[in-house]
């Protein structure tokens, strides 16, 4: 964060998670119930029902700041979500950002907060459940690294071939482990049995 602000001179926003115990519990502590909500937005879609609401604070860093470089304002993010059949589940995001108030409106840090979701579903949370890895037990020297290192290609290369749905494609490569010669170029018939 530091070398995005200082060397290259842009601005960052920072979704805070519980391992970052530091910085998350600074801002599950500020008090919130003294702050007024910024910005709402709701949506339904995938036979879900959701509604968002942003508060945001300024920081300053002379009264203490939070253990998060160039951090101006924190951002808490409160969702319910109601899927179909189920009952209404609620979660509450802290974020911190460099941007000052007058740089950003409320609805466009909610927006920039929601893209870090759709890049953290397109990837991270394909890698963290699909493949499992949060859940592997490699994680001496620069293993988990070259673990990764296989599983990002992968990915790509799927979502290249136009999958939409990884775990589903990853498991009709279980059950026809042929399928793998068309995913890697060697033949270009998707059906090994049409070959």
């Amino acid at each position: 964060m530091r070398w995005l602000v200082e060397e290259k001179k842009a601005h960052y926003i920072a979704v805070i998670k519980g391992n970052q115990p530091t910085a998350f519990a600074q801002l599950k502590a500020l008090p919130w119930d003294e702050v007024p909500i910024r910005h709402t937005a709701s949506g339904a879609g995938h036979g879900r029902q959701e509604s968002r609401s942003l508060k945001m604070m300024a920081v300053a860093d002379n009264l203490g700041g939070l253990a998060f470089p160039h951090t101006r304002l924190a951002l808490r993010i409160h969702r319910r979500r109601k899927q179909t059949g189920r009952q209404q589940t609620r979660e509450t995001v802290y974020a911190v950002t460099s941007l000052d108030a007058h740089q950003s409106t409320p609805a466009q840090l909610a927006g920039h907060v929601r893209g870090h979701w759709k890049i953290e579903n397109s990837s991270h949370h394909v890698r963290d459940v699909t493949f499992a890895e949060d859940a592997s037990t490699v994680h001496t020297g620069n293993a988990p690294r070259r673990m990764a290192s296989f599983r990002n290609p992968a990915i790509g290369r799927l979502r290249l071939l136009g999958a939409t749905n990884i775990a589903k494609t990853t498991r009709a490569i279980r059950d026809l482990p042929e399928r793998v010669a068309w995913i890697t170029g060697i033949t270009d018939s998707p059906h090994p049995s049409a070959t």
